[in-house]
């Protein structure tokens, strides 16, 4: 099968934003399921609450897109797995909820699993020739929890201590990276539009005064320090005045500036913005080439810092975002679009992002 791709000049002066193609075609959405979604880290779930051996929490990874039944378990010597969830006997998912179990058991024929995943017991195969062996094992997939945070990959191309080392930088010695799940506060919100388009949204901020009417008539600027890697990108937020800003130790980075937020997105569809009071995050999920969702998930560090009204005013952002987005999935369709232009001054990362992706697609894990 030819492999769908498409190339973006690296001089963002002269570059053409990618053909409608890569927003409408379903056959450019299944190739990036190999290329690009099943060799790349992606957010799916916490360790909040899976502090206590047994702990189980099944977990599917990006459902509509790889949709891969997965469980987060803890054993008993606490170390934290990533089990496939399916029997390795006829294929029946094992866990349905969330429990504290001594062992994994499907419920279709008995099958037992210790929980790390090795073969326990099963019940009429004592004339079986060669069994166990590892084929009768569950599955390990690869996790990297970080900061409470779970990111899974099947088959990783870049180490996740890689994907998440400016943001480990930023956090690092300060106490702004301790926070605590806060589930009443999260969502997930469906946008009828393809993942690439919803990725682009939250990657500029050219379109913030038009759509989000607490910023209506303010000047459009770049943020003051953009940085780009392989990896992903960062954008500091020095905020408006009254803000609370970090207050970072000697031998950071960032000290002596004012920054009221860090803005990370990384590849292919993870955002973390850090705030002094906690942690907002966005995992984008492609649930189908015209489908995303969008999950919202909040973390607090310290809630006195945060001001009233902030979750609820990041909810209605997203929605108003994802009107928005609908209508340029619509627009993306027309017979007459042929793409266009990227501003050198306001879309740096969206640049990025279209040349990460086009090397990922190309079979790579960089700029193409």
């Amino acid at each position: 099968m030819v492999r769908p791709r498409f190339e973006v000049d690296e001089d963002i002066r002269r570059a053409h934003t990618p053909a409608a193609s890569l927003y409408c075609d379903a056959k450019v959405y299944d190739a990036q399921k190999k290329s690009v979604f099943s060799r790349t880290w992606h957010y799916f779930s916490h360790a909040f609450g899976l502090d206590e051996p047994g702990k189980a929490r099944p977990v599917t990874l990006l459902p509509g897109c790889l949709d891969e039944p997965l469980l987060l378990v803890r054993d008993a010597q606490a170390d934290l797995h990533c089990l496939s969830n399916v029997c390795t006997h006829r294929g029946n998912l094992i866990v349905d909820g969330e429990w504290t179990l001594d062992s994994l058991r499907c419920g279709y024929h008995g099958r037992r699993f210790h929980l790390d995943g090795t073969f326990a017991f099963m019940p009429g195969f004592e004339e079986a020739e060669k069994f166990p062996s590892e084929k009768d094992y569950l599955p390990r997939i690869p996790i990297a929890a970080w900061r409470g945070l779970v990111f899974a990959s099947l088959a990783p191309a870049v180490g996740a201590d890689e994907v998440v080392a400016r943001v480990e930088q930023r956090v690092a010695g300060t106490r702004y990276g301790e926070w605590t799940f806060e589930p009443e506060a999260g969502y997930d919100l469906e946008i009828e539009a393809n993942w690439v388009l919803c990725c682009e949204n939250g990657l500029e901020g050219l379109h913030t005064p038009h759509i989000h009417s607490p910023f209506s008539g303010r000047s459009i600027l770049p943020s003051p320090r953009t940085e780009l890697w392989e990896h992903g990108a960062l954008q500091t937020d020095p905020g408006s005045e009254g803000d609370p800003v970090f207050d970072l130790p000697e031998g950071h980075p960032d000290r002596g500036e004012r920054i009221a937020a860090y803005h990370f997105w990384l590849f292919p569809a993870t955002f973390l913005t850090i705030y002094p009071w906690g942690l907002a995050l966005h995992a984008l999920q492609p649930a189908g080439q015209r489908r995303t969702r969008v999950c919202f998930r909040s973390f607090a560090a310290a809630t006195e810092l945060r001001p009233p009204g902030t979750l609820e005013a990041l909810r209605r952002t997203a929605e108003e975002d994802a009107v928005v987005i609908r209508s340029v999935q619509q627009g993306v369709e027309s017979r007459l679009y042929r793409g266009g232009r990227y501003s050198p001054a306001s879309e740096k990362c969206v640049h990025h992002f279209h040349r990460l992706l086009a090397g990922w697609m190309a079979g790579g894990r960089g700029a193409r």
